[in-house]
Formats: structure tokens, C-alpha cells, sequence
């Protein structure tokens, strides 16, 4: 046995030798067949001298070599051939997976029908895979750009800056990679653009209405606005600075708050302008001195939003026209008795003009003892005299109507006094220098005349009427109206009746002297010797024909003349015959005597 397994090992030897040399020697190692392989193997037995049993048992246990090294082939083909069919199946579904991620119901360059070998199959989806691998990697490259911006947005929008920080760390479903929900993504993000866009204007609008009120103001803008918010300041760029809802709700708050200083600062400049031009005008300050406060009084019935002129609300403007009203009223203080007369000579100068009678000295005498007591504020005395003044021009707006008619009324009776003298002048129809201007001026005056009865009664209409409103009586310079009207009536009735008188007494001569003639005989008359020509001219008021003077005339300093006020007795003009009434008398006349028709 010894020896047998020391032949079998030699022949192992030999054999593993033989083939070495063989292989060795044999440049094409791939043309050795078994056949000469076992070939080669006889002829070493041969040479050994191996038995047959031997021969048997090698070739036996060289099958099955052959069939273990088969075997093991076929399983690694097996294995192989299951690893391609897997990969194929894999292939195929990360293709169907790709497609339905992508929403893509097919792509280019996969057969409808997979026919031939696995590999073949392999090869021909393994384009399709690629391409839909490329195109997966840019939809989530996409996808998750358009979601960084979009936090990056929501971030600026909150206000919080770590969102915008975390946008690049975003994790989506790749499962659903489709067209659709990258559409969503971009109608999403339009939409935050769009709101960052009009936040941006917003925070826009808001900061320069925040730099137009801080030049009006005469506020320091960049402060201001860095108060609400560091980006806000203008060396940030436009896309850099803060949208969030914190900003712009501070930004409006600010907003605010600066419109309510610049109404307040308004009102009070205006106040104090109001206040300016009132002790100007009670002091006569020269233009020049008020133009040096143009700058406070242009802005005096402005409104708020027409106040855009930097500066022109500035706290130090506001304080300088403080200084001057206090100026002005310690001024004011030392002028009061000045400008006191001032307003009571406004106050003559209306009742003057209404024909009210006062007494102006008694009045500045009580201004006077008024100041000099010091009981009285004055601005307390100034503000009685403006009440005054007021009431005394509501009271003259109350007799204007009245007064207007009085002038009709006394004008109309001028040109009755002219008439009369017209009449009794005999060369009045002669053809002399200005005869035809006196005869058209006659015409006009016969046309006026008619009408002094309608106008005094409807004077008289009025005067009641309103002394019935009011409750007193209605004077004209200090004399009742009605009585001038009364006396009026009376000397035309009286004139009337004298003009009845005379005609009624020539009438009689002229029958005397016919009668005569006829008893007699004419006898020739010498010739009427040529008087000399009268003049026709305006009279003066107050003739003999009871026409009313006029009672009231105004030096220009507002005071009466001494001549007007020695005939203020003389209220109206009568004849020689005529007494004339006094006030009192002629109060109670007319209250016994219907003129017109009666009062409403």
C-alpha cells in the first residue's frame, strides 16, 4: 500500500509536471483538449506500469472532479443568472418608480416589449434609467431651490432670520417629484414674492412719509427710522431691508405718532400766528417787522397735509414765535391806553356813520379811569370794546336799509327846494347859458318829487316796524325819526295849504281887476322894468320850504365840527312862522300822529 501510494503520488507528480511542461511548451494553452490530455496520461501509466484497477479509480475520481467543477459552474451561472434577473427586476421597477416620481406615463427609448437575453433586456432599459436619474437629480435640484426661496421669504416675512439660515437643510418627499407640485411650488413662491414685493413698497411708502414728516418737523430722519429697524437706513439696499409684520407695524405706529406731533404743531403755530397778526394790527406794526414772521403766518389756514416745507414745524420755530407773542403782549400792556382809543374811535366811527348819537368824551373818560384803577384786565377791557364794536355793527346792519331810505328822502327834498326856486324864477324859459341842463334837471325833479309821499310813507312803514321789533325808539342823530317825519308832514301840508292860499288870493285879484277894466275902462300900465336875472342854483338844507338838513358830517379824524355841532338844535328847517318842537315834544307827537300806512 506503501508502495502504492508512493506510485500514485509520482504519477500525480509526473502527470502535474508533464502538464506544466506542456502548457509551457504549448503556446496556445487554450487547444489542449482532454482527449489529448488523457492521452498524455495513458502513455505516463503506461510508462509507471499503473494497473488497471488504478487506471479505473483515477479516472473515476477524475470525473468527478469534472462533474464537481461542472456543478460549481452551473451554480455560479445559476447565482449569476438570478443576480441579472434581480437586476433586472430592479431596473424595472426603479424605472416604474422614476416615471410615477416624475409623473412621466413613459419615456424615450423604452421598448414597449422587452424580447431577448437578460443582458439584452439590461442593456436596453439602462439608457432609459440614466436619463430619468439625470432628470430626477434636476427636479430635486429644482424643487428644492424653489423651497429654499421660499423659506428664505417666510423667514424675511416672520422675521426670523434663522429660517432664511435652515432654507438650504429642507427635506421633501422624492417620491413625488411631478411637474405639478414643482407648478405648486412656483405658484407658492409668486405669491410670497408678490406679498415681499408690496411689503417692500410698503416699508418704501412708509419711510419716506417718515422722512417727509421728519423735514417738516426738523427731526433727525436716520435715527428715527434706524430706531425702528437697523436695515431701514438708506446706505441698506432696497431688497436688504425688513418686511416683517413687527417692522411695518412699528413703521405705521411711527408714522402716526409723527402725523399727531406735526397736527399738534400745526394747531399750535396757528394759534400763535392768529395770535401775532391781532396785536400787529392793535399796534400798527410796519410790514417790514411782520415780514420777519412770514414764515409762521403763511402756514396760518393751511391744513395739515398742505404743510410740506422742511423745517416749517421745527420745535425752535415754534418757540421763536412764542418769544414774540410774549414780546408783543408786554408791549401790548404798555400801549393799552392807545389802543383802546383806537377801538373807541372805531366804535364812534360806526355809530357816526349809522347816525347814532353818544357821548364819546364820557366814554373815553370811563376807558381812562377804567386803566388807570387797574381793576380791569386788558385784555378783559379789550374784549368788551370788541363786543361792542360788534353789536354796534350788527346794529348799523340793522338800520342800513332805513338809513338808506332817509338819504333818498333827503336828497328828494333838495330837488323839491330847487324846484320851488325854479318855478318862482320868471326868466326861467329864457334862452340863457345852461336854461336847457336846468330844464332837464327840473323834468327829473318833478319825477322824484311825486314820489317823497310813497317813500315817506313807506319809511314810516319800516321805522315802526322796526322800532316794534326791538323795542325802542329809531333816531337819526339823536332825534326821533318819526318826529322829522311828522314835522316833515306838517310844514308840506302847511305849504300846501299857503300855496292853495295864494292862488286862491291872485285868483280873486284878477277878478277884482277885470271887473274893474270893465267898470273903467284899461288904462295902459307903465312899462315893467327889468329886474335883475336870478340865478337858479342848488340851495342849501333847511329852507323855507321845511326840507331837513343834514345832521351829521365827519371831520377826518372822526369827530365833529364845531359848526355842525352849534346847529344840531335845529333839526329841521321851518318857515318864519312855524315853532319849531323839541326832542321831547316831538317824541310824544308822534306818537298821537298816523303818516303812513301802520306797521306790520
Amino acid at each position: 500500500m506503501a508502495l502504492k501510494a508512493a506510485c500514485d503520488a509520482v504519477l500525480i507528480v509526473v502527470l502535474t509536471e508533464t502538464m506544466v511542461v506542456t502548457d509551457s511548451q504549448n503556446p496556445l494553452v487554450g487547444e489542449t483538449t482532454c482527449g489529448s490530455l488523457l492521452q498524455k496520461l495513458q502513455e505516463i501509466w503506461d510508462e509507471v506500469g499503473e494497473s488497471d484497477e488504478e487506471r479505473d479509480k483515477m479516472l473515476l475520481q477524475l470525473e468527478q472532479e469534472c462533474l464537481d467543477v461542472y456543478k460549481r459552474k452551473v451554480e455560479q451561472a445559476a447565482k449569476s443568472r438570478a443576480q441579472l434577473l434581480q437586476a433586472l427586476s430592479d431596473g424595472k421597477h426603479e424605472l416604474s418608480n422614476l416615471l410615477s416620481a416624475l409623473g412621466e406615463k413613459s419615456s424615450a427609448g423604452i421598448p414597449e416589449k422587452t424580447l431577448g437575453t437578460i443582458k439584452e433586456q439590461l442593456a436596453a432599459i439602462a439608457p432609459a434609467l440614466e436619463q430619468l436619474w439625470k432628470q430626477k437629480e434636476e427636479r430635486v435640484k429644482e424643487i428644492s431651490d424653489v423651497q429654499s426661496q421660499i423659506q428664505k421669504i417666510c423667514g424675511e416675512i416672520a422675521g426670523n432670520l434663522n429660517l432664511s439660515e435652515q432654507a438650504g437643510m429642507l427635506a421633501f418627499d422624492e417620491s413625488d417629484l411631478t411637474l405639478k407640485k414643482l407648478d405648486k411650488y412656483h405658484a407658492q413662491l409668486q405669491e410670497l414674492q408678490k406679498e415681499k414685493s408690496d411689503r417692500l413698497h410698503k416699508v418704501l411708502e412708509f419711510v419716506s412719509t417718515v422722512h417727509d414728516l421728519c423735514a417738516v418737523l426738523g427731526m433727525d430722519f436716520f435715527s428715527t427710522v434706524t430706531e425702528v429697524h437697523p436695515s431701514l437706513n438708506d446706505a441698506t439696499g432696497v431688497q436688504s431691508k425688513s418686511i416683517s409684520n413687527d417692522t411695518l407695524s412699528r413703521l405705521a405706529k411711527t408714522v402716526l405718532a409723527l402725523k399727531e406731533d406735526k397736527k399738534q404743531r400745526l394747531s399750535k403755530l396757528q394759534e400763535l400766528a392768529s395770535q401775532l397778526i391781532d396785536l400787529w394790527n392793535l399796534m400798527d406794526t410796519p410790514e417790514e417787522e411782520r415780514s420777519l414772521f412770514d414764515h409762521v403766518t403763511c402756514n396760518i389756514s393751511a391744513s395739515v397735509d398742505e404743510v410740506t416745507v422742511p423745517g416749517a414745524l421745527a420745535l425752535d420755530l415754534i418757540e421763536q414765535a412764542e418769544v414774540e407773542v410774549e414780546r408783543l403782549d408786554q408791549l401790548k400792556a404798555s400801549r393799552m391806553k392807545e389802543i383802546a382809543f383806537k377801538r373807541q374811535a372805531e366804535l364812534e366811527e360806526i355809530f357816526a356813520h349809522a347816525h347814532i348819537e353818544i357821548d364819546p368824551e364820557a366814554a373815553r373818560e370811563k376807558i381812562m379811569a377804567m386803566i388807570d384803577s387797574g381793576n380791569v384786565e386788558p385784555a378783559e377791557l379789550l374784549a368788551d370794546l370788541d363786543n361792542q364794536i360788534a353789536k354796534a355793527k350788527e346794529e348799523s346792519l340793522s338800520r342800513k336799509e332805513i338809513l338808506d331810505k332817509v338819504e333818498k328822502w333827503m336828497s328828494a327834498c333838495e330837488e323839491e327846494s330847487w324846484l320851488e326856486d325854479y318855478n318862482r324864477d320868471d326868466n326861467r324859459y329864457n334862452a340863457s347859458r345852461g336854461a336847457h341842463l336846468n330844464l332837464k334837471r327840473a323834468e327829473r325833479a318833478r319825477i322824484l318829487v311825486n314820489k317823497i309821499p310813497a317813500l315817506v310813507d313807506t319809511l314810516v312803514a319800516k321805522t315802526r316796524a322796526w322800532e316794534e321789533d326791538r323795542g325802542v325808539s329809531f333816531t337819526y342823530d339823536g332825534v326821533p325819526l318819526l318826529a322829522m317825519l311828522d314835522e316833515y308832514a306838517m310844514l308840506r301840508q302847511e305849504r300846501e295849504e299857503e300855496k292853495r292860499r295864494t292862488r286862491d288870493q291872485k285868483k280873486y285879484q284878477d277878478q277884482q281887476h277885470t271887473e274893474q277894466e270893465a267898470i273903467f275902462g284899461s288904462k295902459p300900465s307903465p312899462a315893467r322894468p327889468v329886474g335883475t336875472k336870478k340865478v337858479v342854483g342848488p340851495r342849501t338844507n333847511g329852507g323855507a320850504n321845511g326840507t331837513p338838513n343834514r345832521r351829521l358830517s365827519l371831520n377826518q379824524n372822526g369827530s365833529r365840527s364845531a359848526a355842525k355841532d352849534a346847529k344840531r338844535e335845529n333839526r329841521l328847517s321851518a318857515p318864519v312862522n312855524y315853532v319849531s318842537m323839541s326832542k321831547e315834544d316831538a317824541a310824544s307827537h308822534v306818537s298821537g300822529t298816523d303818516l303812513g300806512p301802520s306797521s306790520p
